[in-house]
């Protein structure tokens, strides 16, 4: 019977065209699963062929878990202290194991060992053919639609297959089976039964290697895409940068009479691209992403990482873009939040911010305007600054003696340490079990206390719009916040 065994592996091995060590897998998968079936409860076997002889044994096993953990799994587990008993060195993580009578292979029944067997050499034929095809480096994924599953296209390569769903085409598009397509590979997921590379037609780094295909210098390291916003099958931007003077980013992109440029316009359904040139400097990144609207002038805000973009009456329209979507594509192309403004708009925000800070300043450090608005030309915006910048910075203000700017550091310092102090004992008013809640930092804590909210209620009670005007967070953050804060409600 050993030597039978023996030569049956061979054989399946050489039909099959897999390594053996995968037959005597699978055979040792189809002896475990019928010995299984002599036990109750979910026992765990191991069997083990010897490759030269073809004799076999079988083993009973236990995973040796944490005395603290407890049995989850009392067929398959031993506490620690229990196995010790039996193998002084055992560590947690090992198994300990029992030798048990093994089952013949006639009494698996030939058709469950055959089925065992073929699955686990499908297997690694699959997982040999992804192993190939993905050698090879290829990113974009070429093939033909082979057929519809739960509205997803299946896309056939050769013997290997992609999965295309259908929220990654581009919308409006139509493939039937037949097509012929192209699609970035944004994911393995060996897991996965039935195809095991996932495919996307929309998403920006798709566009990214369209134009490292057609453009040979992003390849020779000459220039490189930096980032990439699209609005699938409508519109696109792509910032670029050169690494040789010589070379002109947006012109080698578009190619002559735009054929680089059209080459990936047409694969994308015409989608229209904006190249845009890619700087270190924030605002100018900004200024570019937004064309063709003109820009006046910019506001940057480093904490908020937002940008108050000016334009005039003219180009309003043309930076908002339809629908919102330039200053959209703009956003995601930078990184940074923009706000589109007109003139008027812009000096009324600032004169209302510069009105706050007049006011903070009056109030806590005991001055009068005119002192207030001194700090504020100089470009003071609040008493950290006010308490903390090198000293030598606000003794060059003319209007300032020393005597002047000694006594608002100490004013700045003391107003703060009040504020913090009062910051303290409103926190302390929160009630426990808010302040343990998952997300919620020091800070935000004291936003809250400031904003009246002092339990788990009444921050469940909150509209995400309230909690992001009181905490400054974005509306994903406080709509996570919200809906854990109301989690007890549905679990009691």
């Amino acid at each position: 019977m050993n030597r039978e065994l023996l030569m049956l592996v061979d054989a399946i091995s050489r039909e099959k065209n897999v390594d053996r060590e995968v037959v005597f897998g699978a055979v040792e998968s189809a002896l475990a699963s019928a010995t299984k079936k002599l036990y109750e409860g979910e026992v765990d076997i191991r069997v083990a062929i010897d490759r030269e002889t073809g004799a076999y044994e079988t083993f009973r096993r236990w995973n040796v878990v944490p005395d603290e953990a407890g049995l989850q799994q009392p067929e398959a587990e031993i506490l620690h202290f229990e196995a010790k008993e039996q193998i002084d060195d055992i560590e947690v993580g090992d198994f300990l194991e029992e030798s048990v009578e093994s089952v013949p292979i006639g009494r698996i029944g030939a058709q469950a060992a055959k089925q065992v067997i073929l699955q686990k050499i499908r297997d690694a034929e699959r997982e040999q053919l992804l192993n190939d095809f993905l050698s090879r480096g290829d990113k974009i994924f070429t093939g033909t639609v082979k057929r519809l599953d739960k509205g997803d296209l299946i896309v056939e390569s050769g013997r290997v297959e992609g999965r295309l769903k259908r929220g990654e085409l581009i919308p409006k598009e139509n493939l039937r089976s037949g097509d012929r397509v192209r699609a970035m590979m944004v994911e393995i997921d060996p897991t996965l039964r039935g195809p095991q590379i996932l495919l996307s037609r929309s998403a920006p780094s798709f566009m990214i290697e369209l134009f490292r295909q057609e453009v040979p210098e992003i390849e020779q390291g000459l220039l490189e895409i930096k980032s990439c916003a699209r609005d699938p099958g409508s519109r696109a931007k792509i910032a670029v940068v050169s690494y040789d003077k010589r070379v002109d980013p947006i012109g080698t992109c578009v190619g002559v009479r735009g054929s680089r440029v059209n080459a990936v316009t047409n694969e994308l359904a015409g989608e229209r691209v904006d190249i845009v040139l890619w700087s270190e400097d924030p605002a100018q990144f900004v200024i570019g992403a937004l064309a063709p609207a003109n820009v006046q002038s910019i506001v940057v805000d480093e904490e908020k990482h937002a940008m108050d973009v000016v334009v005039d009456e003219e180009n309003l329209a043309i930076a908002i873009g339809r629908g919102g979507q330039n200053v959209r594509l703009a956003s995601e192309l930078t990184g940074w939040r923009i706000n589109i403004m007109t003139a008027e708009e812009s000096a009324a925000k600032q004169a209302e911010e510069s009105d706050a800070i007049r006011s903070l300043f009056v109030e806590k450090l005991d001055v009068d305007e005119e002192v207030a608005d001194i700090l504020i030309a100089e470009g003071f915006a609040s008493l950290e600054e006010v308490a903390y910048v090198p000293l030598q910075e606000m003794l060059e203000i003319e209007s300032f003696d020393e005597e002047t700017v000694q006594e608002l550091r100490a004013r700045a310092k003391n107003a703060l340490l009040t504020m913090e102090i009062a910051k303290e004992e409103r926190v302390e008013e929160v009630s426990q079990d808010l302040r343990d809640m998952e997300g919620l930092n020091a800070e935000l804590i004291a936003s809250l206390a400031e904003g009246g909210i002092h339990t788990r209620d009444d921050l469940a009670d909150l509209a995400v719009d309230e909690l992001t005007e009181m905490t400054g967070v974005d509306e994903a953050q406080a709509k996570a916040l919200i809906m854990k804060a109301r989690e007890h409600w549905f679990s009691a």
